[in-house]
């Protein structure tokens, strides 16, 4: 099962990079000045000592390519000539976004003309090699996550982030309102904007444009921080439990919906699967009720305690030692 979502691609480009993080990283244009449109499509950088010595069977050319004190010694120590063929052979793919020499060192004339003639940029920055790598996956990591919208609305109840689902007019609105004055915190109402971050954990926001509004019908918008203070909202939040609200007509079969809580169900957002639960609107429900439950069940789940599976092997237990009374 899959929650209804629309995906967006990103990328970045190199001039870009400069705008956003060129102070904080130390960053300087050595050549290539008219190129920094080259697009940045992953956060993943790449050490190229092995392309510098001329294998490129596993080069991964799409990546920022690093040179730090290991592939500068081995330049300098390396025969020139085979250097320069081993560059050039290296920069002939053509989406190589940049170059970046790390660690104050100081940019060897073959490396340069390699990056002129293939129209690459070439940049330096005194950062350490390794603080400068883990500052940069973190900035590329925030800004190129896979992204995706969903209609919905995501709460922090208890702590936990609750992506509530449902068909138009379902009630999803009035139930995070309601949530809203138990005490939870409303992250985003209608469209939530869903990253990827590494480690494969999802993070919800809400666009800038409705950013601490809600819309309920009848109502029309309202402001949540004006309304129920700023310890009602928060910017963001891990998703980590998804809610489908379903509306059922007063006549319709409910067998099909789970009463042990033995069942695991789960949606893909992002090719991350968050456990899932289906709940029946009918008239008398407190969804608000069911879902503050339903969140405080899933935090027991996160810790090892299944209480629904604990109460079927005890009940298990006792019938096999009746039976063999």
């Amino acid at each position: 099962m899959s929650a209804n979502t629309q995906e967006s691609v990103k990328s970045i480009t190199v001039g870009e990079l400069l705008k956003s993080r060129g102070k904080m990283l130390e960053l300087r244009v050595v050549t290539g000045a008219g190129h920094l449109g080259r697009k940045i499509p992953v956060s993943q950088i790449n050490r190229p000592g092995l392309a510098i010595a001329g294998h490129l069977e596993q080069f991964r050319s799409e990546r920022i390519q690093i040179i730090g004190q290991g592939e500068h010694a081995f330049c300098v120590k390396e025969s020139g000539r085979k250097i320069a063929a081993n560059l050039r052979k290296m920069f002939a793919y053509s989406d190589i976004p940049c170059v970046i020499i790390t660690g104050g060192l100081r940019p060897l004339q073959s490396i340069k003309e390699a990056c002129r003639a293939a129209g690459i940029p070439l940049l330096a920055t005194g950062c350490d090699t390794s603080s400068f790598i883990r500052e940069l996956t973190i900035f590329l990591d925030d800004k190129l996550a896979a992204i995706t919208y969903a209609h919905g609305v995501l709460v922090s109840v208890y702590g936990l982030g609750v992506l509530i689902q449902g068909d138009s007019g379902v009630g999803k609105s009035e139930c995070a309102l309601e949530l809203l004055k138990r005490g939870h915190i409303l992250i985003a109402d209608d469209v939530v904007e869903i990253k990827r971050r590494i480690g494969y954990i999802l993070v919800g926001n809400s666009p800038k444009n409705i950013k601490h509004y809600m819309e309920v019908r009848g109502l029309g918008i309202i402001d949540v921080e004006l309304l129920f203070g700023v310890g009602s909202i928060l910017d963001q939040s891990l998703i980590e439990m998804h809610v489908k609200l379903e509306s059922v007509s007063g006549g319709a079969n409910l067998s099909n919906y789970d009463r042990t809580g033995l069942q695991t169900n789960e949606v893909s957002i992002l090719d991350v699967p968050v456990p899932s639960l289906r709940l029946p609107v009918t008239p008398g429900r407190n969804l608000a009720v069911l879902i503050e439950v339903a969140a405080l069940n899933q935090r027991l789940k996160n810790q090892g305690c299944f209480t629904a599976k604990k109460f079927n092997e005890n009940l298990l237990r006792e019938m096999r030692s009746k039976k063999q009374e």
